[in-house]
């Protein structure tokens, strides 16, 4: 489980930095927040975590738009049935597009295709499949079992990257102006990784804290 978290984990942490290069405006409401909660003297821990309410509105909005599998490992048709008026035999392979479903302007509205975190605010991301808008980590007896591993180090690691730096790209590149092309797999990675530069931000005497 924790080999297996390494790579997805890190996954979502590099798609959620670089919708915040591309979207100041968050990027500035989610160090306000860590700021404000946490101050600059010291790093985020994880105890702050659940202090962070617009963290949890950006990890839940990246994991919509990069769910960690884009496609749920596949189900078998247990009985014959028709569902919105297609029919799927008994014994079908059933595979599920967690990507398209996490982008479905039916549910998610015409701008479903935008990274808006504050869509979920008064809305908390139902991870355990229960509720079938957005299934980032799988449904049923069958979904991820490191859920809980996963979220705390993406939520914690984010939270640190944009609170002891400021961020931003290079050679002068437009945040409009960045590459977010995917490469498919059995997760789905940048296809051309994420370069951008650091600035430390913390207050001096942050590490001697």
């Amino acid at each position: 489980m924790i080999v297996a978290a390494i790579d997805t984990s890190a996954t979502v942490i590099e798609w959620a930095l670089s919708e915040l290069l591309r979207h100041p405006r968050v990027m500035k409401i989610l160090q306000d927040e860590i700021q404000n909660e946490i101050g600059n003297k010291r790093m985020v821990e994880e105890k702050d975590l659940k202090m962070l309410n617009y963290l949890d509105m950006v990890v839940d909005e990246t994991l919509r738009l990069y769910p960690v599998g884009p496609l749920l490992d596949p189900r078998e048709c247990r009985e014959s049935i028709t569902i919105n008026g297609y029919f799927i035999k008994e014994k079908t392979r059933v595979i599920v597009n967690a990507w398209a479903i996490g982008r479905d302007s039916n549910v998610w509205s015409e701008n479903a295709e935008e990274f808006y975190p504050e869509r979920f605010i008064g809305k908390k991301m139902n991870y355990h499949g229960q509720e079938f808008e957005c299934i980032p980590f799988g449904s049923g007896r069958r979904r991820c079992p490191g859920i809980q591993l996963g979220l705390i180090t993406i939520k914690l690691v984010l939270a640190q990257f944009v609170h002891c730096f400021n961020w931003k790209l290079p050679c002068n590149i437009d945040p409009s102006n960045l590459n977010m092309e995917e490469k498919f797999g059995l997760t789905i990675p940048r296809a051309h990784p994420l370069h951008a530069i650091p600035t430390y931000r913390l207050a001096s005497d942050a590490n001697d804290e």
